[in-house]
């Protein structure tokens, strides 16, 4: 893979291109839907957005996302790639019919064959940003679903602006009831029926990056480039299905809806919690072997692989420490997980790429320097979690103090001394992971 531009020069065209395209998209949408209707467009599309991005975050808990990174995903799909959309879809709509002289055709035409194509793609360009620039860190399906759903949830915010405000204006012109509102309707199908709609459609193409990340080096090219293809091409397909939903007759909709939309939501859904147990069950697993090594407690492990205790562990570290314990603890939990993920990579695959010691020293060395504040207090979340007995014995985890949990003075591990200075861990058998 040729070599990334320098992240810093990357991060500036990205911020600059995201800021411009939001400037554009904001105005070109005012102006379709006019003050009025952006207003209430905006206060009707941004309901959804908490509670759709908060499931995604939950899925993504177990090694979370940077804020930043997941943050640019979602602007980048409500600027850029809405920007994109709408003024492809526009140029395209209006060519077909001049084209065919028919606008309904053109229309139609439009919304099942261009739209899909052109939304998807530009949606999917989040994707391919993040795994090209941050490929360290694309480590399998969970990070695909999680980026695609924040990218679509943005898209989806800002089309639903677009239309709502389009609504509300159709009603102030013809001065309609409350029952005949084109803007309740249009809030009950986009808001209250199908806010999954355009997130389910995009988590297919990041299943299909996060399938090509979980490739070993060695793996063919064409694999590494048409399992996000073929992603690419199910998200747009799904798309195209839905959109021609209301075209197929009376009851078209709710047969899509019924028997394509929620079955494979349900699917999907089932998958997602499938994803994130799997990868607490692989951070159990991995963090038990550094744990032997001496370089956690074994403690911390049933913790770090429990999202209720490492929440709890963060508030004990509060409590005692303030927000700055607190967020030590919360950097431990992400940098362990990354680094039972990281190893459990190298462990299941061929050799994997030359970078694996490096990345393992650096994690390892920041989870050394925070271990005084968050080994403690993952320890006790652990007890209280009742994921260790709070007894100690011959053979037995022993209890750590809530005296312990300030992160003052040198960490004393619970069932073993760590390590004078950090060191690679190795593989079971001793072979060390290059």
């Amino acid at each position: 893979m040729p070599a990334a531009p320098p992240p810093v020069r990357v991060r500036a065209c990205l911020l600059g291109a995201l800021g411009a395209s939001g400037v554009a998209i904001l105005e070109l949408v005012r102006e379709q839907t006019g003050t009025a209707g952006f207003l209430v467009g905006l206060g009707l599309a941004v309901l959804p957005v908490p509670l759709l991005m908060a499931a995604f975050r939950w899925l993504g808990r177990a090694a979370p996302r940077p804020w930043a990174q997941l943050l640019f995903c979602f602007g980048w799909g409500a600027c850029a790639a809405a920007l994109i959309a709408i003024l492809a879809n526009n140029f395209a709509t209006e060519w077909i019919s001049a084209a065919t002289a028919d606008p309904d055709h053109a229309d139609e035409l439009g919304s099942v064959a261009i739209a899909p194509v052109v939304e998807e793609s530009a949606k999917a360009a989040a994707l391919l940003l993040v795994f090209v620039f941050r490929r360290r860190q694309f480590t399998g399906a969970a990070d695909g679903f999680v980026l695609a759903g924040f990218t679509a949830t943005g898209f989806a915010f800002t089309e639903n602006v677009l239309y709502l405000g389009n609504a509300f204006g159709e009603d102030a012109g013809s001065g309609v009831g409350a029952l005949d509102s084109v803007t309740a309707a249009t809030f009950f199908v986009r808001i209250v029926l199908s806010p999954f709609a355009h997130p389910l459609f995009t988590v297919l193409t990041g299943l299909g990056f996060g399938a090509a990340a979980a490739l070993p080096p060695a793996a063919p090219r064409i694999a590494r480039t048409g399992l996000p293809l073929l992603g690419l091409a199910g998200a747009m397909g799904l798309h195209a299905l839905w959109n021609c939903s209301s075209r197929i007759g009376e009851y078209g909709f709710y047969w899509i809806y019924g028997c394509v939309m929620v079955p494979v939501f349900g699917l999907l859904l089932g998958l997602a919690v499938r994803i994130r147990r799997r990868r607490l069950h692989a951070v159990a697993g991995e963090l038990a072997v550094y744990a032997a090594a001496g370089w956690l407690a074994a403690a911390e492990v049933p913790a770090l692989a429990s999202m209720p205790a490492r929440s709890l562990a963060r508030s004990l570290a509060r409590h005692s420490g303030g927000r700055a314990a607190g967020r030590a603890v919360a950097r431990y939990e992400e940098d362990a997980a990354a680094l039972a993920l990281l190893r459990h990579r190298a462990r299941t695959g061929p050799a994997w790429d030359a970078e694996f010691a490096g990345r393992e020293r650096e994690l390892l060395q920041r989870l050394w320097l925070r271990r005084a504040t968050a080994g403690p207090a993952l320890a006790r979340a652990a007890v209280l979690e009742e994921l260790l007995p709070p007894r100690t014995g011959p053979g037995e985890r022993v209890f750590v103090p809530a005296a312990r949990l300030t992160g003052s003075g040198p960490w004393t591990a619970a069932t073993s001394a760590g390590p004078s200075s950090p060191r690679p861990c190795v593989l079971p058998g001793g072979d060390g992971v290059r």
